[in-house]
């Protein structure tokens, strides 16, 4: 068996990580704008801050001067002046330095400012000194300017405000060029910065505000390690990993750890804007799971111009007969807005006065509505997607008594594998049939953005689509192996190893046997261990990401890639490398498979998997 195949470490990176510097002491060297700096930074992060100078309070620049008088940082006064006389000649400053560290407990870190300028600008030599005592001492070291004498360095730090309240929040965006762009690296802060949307300072105060909410009934006593499982360093790989239906029996900590994956979904895929906006009330419905619908008229979200919003009793209109409303059910295609229907695009933009939309719809496409619409997001959460499903189709059914256009908003095309039969049947009976605009399905175009036919002459015949979970998350039976079909499954990335062990294993009961089959299984021939696989996230949209690989190798490639991008889809067979390097189409010649572990290595080559970022650059502009 061929070793494992993982990316090689290319050093020249620096380990990012955050501090927790509360109850713990920053030690400033130096007096000047720049130390003031570090100080404003270390005061932000809940750290205690020593500034540590020449001259003491005199020596300050007017900030540190202004922070001491607040009582916000604490001056010590350095006596004796910098030199590059060791240690060991005694009575020097590096001395005093070195007994000075000995008797304060709590230093955490040590920045060195005063290399850079000023009467007293200490030297390389009395910088490698301090260096030498921090390090017998354990104490990380920052020295401006030499990075010879450097434990750890400095982002270029952004931190974001509440555009509603002006607050300051606890989100923050640090870049880094190593060195290598100095100048550079504030630009390209500014850019980040610029590109996001101008509420997500506000919506993580909201997220944090649902998560204390989330763990809101659980008492000390109660274990909490799994109810905060979805830290953002937690190595958690999805937020849509499998979890049983919600029952009545659960204790305090299994309903908090199922809220805190609610929040995780909510955090994943409703628009910036759509959380930085949430009211305490939205936000205990989300948590509760329930089936009653929140108000529909929304001050967050309606225009206080329309006529609902002015409804009273002193309104004329309310004794007229209200016009019948209508449900139209869209899909908006894989996720590229430009692969909108003309169709689509008219409901959304001129027709609608509600739209429900599913969670996976992505914010590219929640853009182009009117400000003035009230856009809602499914809360089909795992554990809770029958519960979500039957509140939006109720929401639907009652904006429509009340005479507003519906467009019920799913991904991709509405009928492939997206409920749109119940809720047709629903609102049939409810008496608002709808009308069913198609979409393009991502199972077609997310393969054709990633490079991969799913149907080529020579290679692939046919496909067949199916999912990789069934209803309340059972597992679902899965086509056998045909060796000129392409196998399409969608919404089973989450369960990539129980996927791959029935395609791989041995054929199961349920096919021809007369025995219930409640555990899923395969209808057919086992696959090839080398057969190629590619799973599809976020296909069409800029993140995409394409991980090829083959079954036996392909849980070992996802594993890899650490967090995972949902949506995600899986394609399976030859048409997977049927146009890499100068293109297969040999595969169903007789024989062919005597060939098959040289064709993969022809297109893998030396490793085990691919990973591709991004979509076409040609499709900026379309």
């Amino acid at each position: 068996m061929a070793s494992p195949s993982y990316p090689s470490p290319i050093g020249g990176a620096s380990l990012m990580l955050s501090f927790r510097l509360q109850n713990k002491i920053t030690l400033i060297i130096g007096s000047d704008s720049l130390a003031a700096s570090r100080a404003f930074a270390a005061l932000e992060a809940d750290s205690q801050v020593i500034i540590l100078a020449k001259g003491g309070q005199s020596s300050l620049c007017d900030e540190l001067r202004w922070r001491a008088q607040q009582g916000q940082i604490t001056v010590t006064d350095w006596e004796t002046p910098p030199t590059t006389t060791s240690p060991a000649g005694g009575g020097t400053d590096i001395d005093a330095l070195d007994a000075y560290l000995a008797q304060t407990l709590g230093i955490a870190l040590v920045c060195v400012t005063d290399t850079v300028s000023g009467t007293q600008k200490r030297t390389r030599a009395s910088a490698a000194e301090i260096y030498q005592i921090c390090r017998r001492r354990n104490i990380p070291v920052n020295t401006t300017d030499m990075p010879e004498y450097c434990d750890f360095s400095f982002t270029s730090s952004q931190r974001f405000v509440d555009h509603a309240s002006g607050a300051r929040t606890s989100l923050q965006v640090g870049v880094t060029t190593n060195g290598q762009g100095c100048r550079l690296v504030g630009r390209i802060r500014r850019e980040i910065t610029a590109s996001l949307p101008r509420d997500v300072g506000g919506a993580v105060l909201k997220v944090g505000k649902l998560r204390e909410m989330a763990k809101a009934t659980i008492s000390p006593a109660d274990d909490l390690e799994d109810v905060d499982e979805e830290n953002e360093d937690s190595g958690v790989n999805t937020p849509n990993r499998p979890v049983p239906s919600r029952n009545n029996s659960e204790t305090e900590v299994e309903s908090a750890r199922r809220r805190m994956r609610w929040v995780s979904q909510v955090s994943e895929y409703w628009p910036i804007q759509r959380l930085a906006t949430m009211s305490e009330e939205e936000m205990r419905q989300v948590l509760s799971g329930s089936e009653q619908s929140t108000a529909l008229d929304s001050p967050s979200s309606r225009n206080s111009s329309s006529p609902e919003a002015q409804d009273s009793l002193h309104n004329l209109s309310l004794l007229s007969t209200p016009c019948k409303g209508r449900i139209l059910l869209v899909g908006s295609g894989p996720g590229h807005p430009s692969l909108l229907t003309l169709a689509t695009h008219t409901a959304l933009t001129k027709h609608a006065d509600l739209v429900l939309s599913d969670k996976l719809v992505p914010a590219a496409v929640l853009e182009i509505i009117p400000p003035n619409v009230e856009v809602r997001i499914a809360r089909k959460f795992p554990g809770n997607a029958d519960y979500g499903q039957a509140e939006m189709m109720e929401v639907a059914v009652e904006a429509a008594k009340r005479g507003l256009t519906v467009v019920r908003l799913k991904q991709g095309d509405p009928v492939v594998y997206g409920r749109a039969s119940e809720e047709i049947i629903h609102f049939r009976k409810h008496g608002f049939p709808p009308i069913v605009i198609p979409g393009v399905s991502s199972a077609l175009a997310a393969p054709t953005f990633a490079g991969i036919p799913v149907t080529q002459r020579g290679v692939a015949e046919s496909f067949i689509v199916c999912t990789g979970v069934g209803r309340q998350g059972r597992a679902v039976k899965l086509p056998g192996y045909e060796r000129a079909r392409t196998l399409v499954v969608l919404m089973g990335v989450a369960r990539l190893a129980q996927v791959i062990s029935v395609l791989l294993g041995p054929a199961s009961l349920g096919s021809g046997s007369g025995e219930k089959d409640t555990d899923g299984g395969r209808d057919g021939p086992a696959y090839p261990p080398c057969t190629p696989i590619a799973i599809i996230e976020r296909g069409s949209m800029p993140d995409q990401r394409v991980i090829a690989s083959t079954l036996r190798d392909i849980v070992g490639a996802l594993e890899s890639v650490g967090e995972q991008r949902p949506p995600g889809m899986m394609v399976i067979g030859w048409g997977v490398l049927g146009l890499s390097h100068g293109g297969e189409d040999s595969v169903l010649e007789a024989g062919a498979e005597a060939d098959d572990e040289a064709r993969v290595r022809r297109w893998l080559g030396a490793e085990r998997w691919v990973i591709k970022e991004g979509i076409d650059p040609g499709w900026e502009g379309l």
